[in-house]
């Protein structure tokens, strides 16, 4: 979910957040993100979305990304870096839990 990365031209925060709620009333319940999306601002804005419902929704995100100054510099997907739940803008609210994460890209000086 690129709504403010990736896909054109970046989406007025408020209208994405209505515009995944509104998905979460015609029933989507998993929402897909990743942190070098913004970095980390798309993450924030769907937990910010999802606050309200965040027990019915499943989360997904993406790590194994270096990010430097803002930007993604390359990829990292050390096995310090394989908690990135911990940290997640989408746990700002509702149940600590990040339901899925998974490494977004294998680098194989990665054990």
């Amino acid at each position: 979910m690129g709504l403010n990365f990736g896909y054109g031209q970046v989406t007025d925060k408020k209208e994405a957040i209505k515009l995944i709620r509104k998905a979460y009333e015609l029933g989507v319940n998993l929402f897909d993100t990743a942190e070098v999306y913004g970095p980390f601002t798309n993450e924030e804005m769907v937990g910010e979305a999802i606050a309200p419902f965040r027990k019915d929704v499943v989360v997904a995100t993406k790590f194994g990304f270096h990010i430097q100054d803002g930007k993604m510099a390359g990829l990292n997907s050390r096995p310090e870096r394989c908690n990135p739940g911990t940290n997640c803008p989408c746990l700002v609210a509702g149940p600590k839990i990040l339901d899925c994460s998974h490494s977004r890209y294998y680098k194989n000086t990665s054990p």
